[in-house]
């Protein structure tokens, strides 16, 4: 059985819920941790798992949608803090692919969030694309655990953030066929590596004409196993082991 880390399970993507999670179980997932983007998907994912055992939930403001109120996120978080379902902070992090107007927003929700990690002892679920130093150099700031999400970089960067003490999401990206991130995998402990699918994005081959869901974890689980070259039963315990370390669920 496999935990899919990093999924974005609202009704803005996928009409019926209760297949989607249904599928997942067939194929091996039995918890999807769902992330926030925006105030709208928090408030949602906090009413969806209630109804799901299977689903657990993070709460952050996403880089591109740093228009959202910082302020409603800290009480959202302060209401549902005891609630065992919450297990993170997240999806947060830094986006200057297409949004470097909004760069000094960005770096000051990223830090603020890191914050609220801190104060409420919780993991992190980061995302960074074309902001590594400045990822790096604000993490430095703070004493967080937690999960680089679909992780491109260079084995250069991915030594800097083991170093710090942070673990990576592998998705659907690495079975692309034009996709060079194996490589960097292969140096990657396994300790230090989780499952994700991203959905409703990045679904891996050989189904990526169809919308992504947590079901095709067993696929990516298949490459991973393929890559480090070990049975697919002994990367089950490793990955198990590690998404109980990151988030104790």
């Amino acid at each position: 059985m496999f935990t899919d880390t990093h999924a974005h399970i609202f009704k803005e993507y996928y009409e019926d819920i209760d297949k989607v999670i249904k599928d997942a179980k067939m194929n091996g997932v039995n918890k999807i941790i769902c992330a926030s983007t925006k105030i709208s998907d928090a408030k949602e994912i906090i009413k969806t798992s209630s109804s799901y055992n299977e689903m657990y939930y993070c709460l952050g403001i996403h880089p591109e949608e740093v228009k959202e109120n910082l302020d409603e996120l800290k009480r959202l978080i302060e209401e549902v803090k005891d609630d065992p379902k919450f297990v993170g902070i997240g999806e947060i992090g830094l986006d200057y692919h297409y949004g470097k107007e909004t760069k000094d927003k960005q770096l000051k929700y990223f830090d603020e969030q890191l914050s609220l990690a801190e104060e409420y002892h919780l993991p992190v679920v980061i995302h960074s694309r074309d902001a590594t130093q400045d990822t790096i150099d604000i993490l430095k700031k703070h004493h967080v655990k937690g999960i680089m999400h679909c992780f491109s970089g260079s084995k250069e960067t991915a030594k800097i953030l083991m170093d710090m003490g942070l673990y990576f999401g592998v998705g659907g990206v690495m079975t692309f066929k034009n996709a060079k991130i194996d490589e960097v995998i292969k140096d990657i402990p396994l300790e230090r590596i989780v499952l994700e699918t991203d959905s409703p994005y990045l679904t891996p081959e050989p189904y990526r004409k169809y919308q992504n869901e947590p079901k095709y974890i067993k696929t990516i689980a298949e490459h991973l196993s393929e890559v480090k070259i070990i049975p697919l039963n002994e990367l089950s315990v490793v990955i198990n082991k590690n998404v109980k370390d990151i988030f104790d669920i």
